[in-house]
């Protein structure tokens, strides 16, 4: 079957590297945009840009030297180093056109908090202006400027920026002029600036939730975990891109840690799927990645604050780098190969790298649009494509698997019913093979023995026989047939009372017989059972005692012939059958597989669950039968149990 698709997964891994890498473009340097030119009625014309360190209690100061001239976006860090606090921006400018005609005013960005007058009107403040500050760092604002604010000729715009070092503080671009126009320009830096952020958030974390629920069905799927961490990790991070709260951090230096981290373990963990994602293992490479995410995150925790910042560039230039190559590596090896969806992987990864470069370029000055939010979503498109193109593979391979199989299972099901129907024509021919040999042992132990006997008494009569003896003879013969076919016919018969009721038809058939043949007999048997035996185990122990007593007359010589019945436990019957004739080698006839009695005598004893053992050397031959017996209330009997398994056997078989 197939697996999940990881390009779903790559993709949204690619976009949130490329989301997070404009995130920390964005964070150094967000308030980069040239002033725009006036529009509307109100030909606005910025006459002077100026700035100030606030005064302790946070006041403006005078005019004086203290105000110096800046170019927006401004940031002070390297005119006043290390300067933690507020700084005031002082913006002189003219409505050009119509007296007091209407005017807009609209700031992308204040790092890190601030407030907005015109003139002497307050427009605008944040909610925190100390630590821990709001902030505003990546919020364009808007505000219509009301007609009582506006004076003939030079109005002034204050702006307020609480910043702290380190952090990019300072002020961004400034937009004045006509209401329509600038707030046309506030919608298109809205859009850039938050809208493009949430919905990539969003897509974000919900392919991380996808594709980590895959990651708990199949763990073996290494790759949808690290996607699913990498989507954990850039969630975290961007939350600084649309977050203007300062909770739950209790500083903005603190945020600046927790963002860092956050980006560190990022971009570690986008590598991690990328050479999973194209199924790669480095070790050694990873061992030392790892060790240097580990170092980085304690300096980044650890660190004092006023060497913070430095740490924190080093460390974040360092990760930009490993994710530069890592990308460029995996679209090199992508283009090599004939993977198609690392190929189109590789494809967004190359379009963000140029992105990518372009805006690093931007922040050198070198040009005016960043392209990374623009980028992001074309990137984005094209990891949904790539998930689609693994889908489609994952489809098909999923249609020609099931057809196989489908195949396969006609066939296996063609080859059983070949196979169940030879089984059952194997079946009866045992079956029926089991019959004769059944009827055979009847036979030869029952029917056989009886014209054994009628044989030695006409064979030992000194006279011709009557008409009456010959009729007794055929009653006997004809009570053994019955007696044959009754017992293969039925295996409910109830078993004898007593072991003397049991053995009076044997003792008086063959104590006749051995009289006239000189030898003596001697009957040993209890006079009650103390559990009987089944009907089938009587019938066996029957048959055992014919062959044993008739092999005695045909082949033995011998003078004496002792059966004794006995059971020497609640669950255990003994019979033996002794003689002390000429005896014979049980071995060398076992071998020979001559005797026909013995191999009789032993698979009627096995069928109902017990053991036959034979003893024989000469002047002592010993048939000594041992079965197993159960109560008579714990149902089936052994012996019952034993042939009604040999029944089943013959149908199985």
């Amino acid at each position: 079957m197939t697996r999940p698709t990881p390009v779903a997964r790559r993709a949204g891994q690619a976009l949130a590297a490329m989301l997070g890498l404009l995130a920390l473009l964005l964070l150094c340097g967000g308030a980069r945009a040239a002033t725009a030119d006036a529009a509307g009625d109100c030909a606005a014309r910025i006459l002077d840009v100026r700035i100030a360190q606030a005064l302790p209690d946070g006041a403006r100061p005078a005019d004086g030297p203290a105000w110096r001239p800046v170019t927006l976006p401004d940031d002070w860090s390297a005119r006043w180093p290390g300067h933690t606090g507020k700084a005031w921006y002082r913006i002189d400018w003219r409505c050009d056109g119509a007296s007091r005609a209407p005017a807009a005013l609209a700031l992308e960005s204040i790092i890190m908090a601030g407030e907005v007058y015109a003139n002497d009107d307050l427009l605008w403040r944040d909610a925190s202006q100390s630590e821990p500050l709001s902030r505003s760092w990546n919020m364009p604002r808007y505000w219509r400027l009301p007609e009582s604010a506006m004076r003939d000729g030079v109005n002034t715009i204050w702006v307020r920026v609480a910043g702290v070092a380190g952090q990019h503080p300072g002020l961004g671009p400034v937009y004045l002029g006509g209401p329509e126009a600038i707030e046309r320009g506030h919608e298109q830096r809205v859009w850039r600036n938050r809208t493009l952020f949430h919905v990539n958030l969003t897509i974000s974390a919900a392919l991380g939730l996808f594709f980590f629920s895959l990651w708990i069905l199949r763990p073996q799927q290494s790759s949808h975990g690290w996607y699913a961490l990498t989507a954990l990790f850039w969630v975290l991070f961007a939350a600084n891109i649309v977050a203007t709260s300062p909770w739950p951090f209790a500083t903005t230096l603190a945020a600046a840690r927790a963002n860092a981290m956050a980006l560190t373990l990022h971009i570690a963990c986008f590598c991690m799927f990328t050479w999973r994602f194209a199924g790669r293992y480095r070790p050694r490479l990873e061992k030392v990645m790892w060790v240097g995410v580990a170092l980085s995150l304690a300096a980044l925790a650890f660190v004092p604050d006023d060497v913070q910042p430095s740490a924190q560039f080093v460390i974040v230039m360092a990760l930009t780098a490993l994710f530069c190559l890592n990308c460029l590596h995996f679209s090199i090896q992508a283009l090599r190969g004939r993977d198609r969806e690392q190929q189109l992987l590789a494809a967004c990864l190359l379009v963000f790298l140029g992105a990518a470069v372009h805006d690093l370029l931007l922040f050198k000055r070198i040009d005016g649009l960043s392209y990374i939010p623009y980028t992001s979503i074309a990137v984005l498109i094209g990891m949904s494509a790539v998930q689609g193109v693994r889908h489609a593979r994952s489809v098909r391979r999923i249609e020609r698997f099931n057809e196989e199989l489908e195949i396969s299972v006609q066939r296996a099901r063609d080859e059983l019913a070949v196979t169940l129907a030879r089984e059952h024509e194997l079946a009866l021919a045992h079956s029926r093979l089991q019959d004769r040999l059944d009827i055979a042992r009847d036979l030869h132990d029952g029917l056989g023995g009886s014209l054994v006997r009628m044989t030695a008494l006409v064979e030992q009569s000194g006279a011709p026989l009557q008409n009456r003896q010959f009729l007794s003879m055929l009653n006997l013969l004809r009570n053994d047939l019955r007696q044959t076919i009754d017992s293969g016919a039925s295996a409910d018969m109830k078993p004898p009372a007593t072991p003397r009721e049991w053995i009076a038809p044997l003792r008086h058939r063959y104590t006749q017989l051995f009289d006239e043949l000189g030898i003596e007999v001697r009957w040993d048997v209890p006079a009650s059972w103390i559990v009987p035996p089944s009907a089938l185990q009587c019938l066996a122990l029957t048959r055992l005692i014919e062959e044993g007593l008739t092999n005695v007359i045909k082949h033995s010589r011998a003078g004496r012939v002792a059966v004794r019945l006995a059971q020497p436990g609640p669950r255990a019957l003994e019979l033996m059958v002794e003689d002390d004739g000429a005896g014979f080698d049980v071995a060398a006839v076992c071998q020979a597989g001559i005797s026909v009695g013995m191999r009789s005598m032993s698979t009627r004893i096995a069928r109902v669950g017990g053991s036959l053992r034979i003893d024989s050397a000469p002047g002592r031959t010993r048939l000594t039968a041992s079965l197993t017996l159960e109560a008579e209330d714990a149902g089936a009997t052994p012996a019952t149990a034993s042939a009604q398994d040999v029944s089943k056997n013959r149908i199985r078989t």
